[in-house]
């Protein structure tokens, strides 16, 4: 896991790396470096062409999967803890997003989980124990999701106890917002059949302003983040009753 996370920042600062350099940069030989990439590969977080590895940048959820990878994994790992076996949950898409979904996938068995992320899907959905249901509707390359009426019309055939989301920004004493019209209008509805609605996010997210009003505080049951959350934010979720969980922002 750790060797991943340094694959990822290395990848993060380059546009692309060779791979013999690459094992070179983390001393290990290149069969050892071969496997780490396939498993990487294989969750469409990185690509390979040429003898080069890179971020799979042909996907905003990907890319942005391996900035602060270590702190959205810790993120991940405590949202898990309060999910129960046998529970039946839906998931958004995001970076967090997609980590609580793998790391649901090795914790917890027995597991539903209704997504319109085909990223979740593709990662989990040959997973023993867990289930998946993806949604229908229209897809939207960039994030691999799907949005719109369809997607919300599907939605409405089912129920859970806990909708799980990312967010792009955050405006003090208002709460979450997002970037696209489109994915804000479908994750507001698909929340709609859930009881208890959490946000997953690292604590960057509460410096930047999304356009599109996304959920307010007092909507929400929950917020994992990181210990760098600014203390104003910190005071508003508390005061409106919102669970925080905070988790080390700095490798431990």
């Amino acid at each position: 896991m750790e060797r991943a996370i340094t694959i990822l920042n290395l990848l993060s600062s380059n546009d692309r790396i060779k791979v013999p350099l690459l094992a070179e940069m983390l001393d290990i030989s290149q069969v050892t470096l071969r496997r780490d990439l396939d498993n990487l590969e294989r969750r469409g977080i990185i690509r390979r062409t040429h003898g080069y590895a890179s971020l799979n940048g042909a996907d905003d959820t990907c890319k942005r999967l391996a900035y602060n990878y270590s702190v959205k994994r810790r993120i991940a790992k405590a949202a898990v803890q309060t999910i129960d076996e046998g529970e039946t949950i839906m998931i958004e898409s995001g970076s967090c997003c997609v980590l609580l979904a793998e790391e649901l996938a090795h914790a917890k068995k027995n597991v539903t989980i209704i997504s319109n992320s085909v990223i979740i899907a593709n990662c989990v959905g040959k997973m023993p124990g867990i289930k998946v249901i993806l949604l229908g509707g229209y897809y939207q390359p960039e994030s691999q999701v799907m949005i719109g009426p369809m997607t919300i019309q599907c939605a409405n055939y089912f129920y859970s106890d806990k909708f799980f989301i990312g967010t792009d920004g955050y405006i003090p004493d208002f709460g979450f917002t997002g970037r696209d019209h489109l994915r804000v209008e479908t994750a507001t509805d698909l929340a709609k059949q859930s009881n208890k609605i959490f946000i997953l996010t690292e604590s960057a997210k509460f410096q930047r302003r999304g356009v599109y009003n996304l959920f307010q505080i007092n909507d929400l049951t929950g917020v994992f983040t990181d210990e760098k959350i600014p203390k104003e934010a910190e005071d508003a979720l508390i005061k409106n009753n919102v669970r925080l969980h905070k988790v080390p922002a700095d490798p431990e």
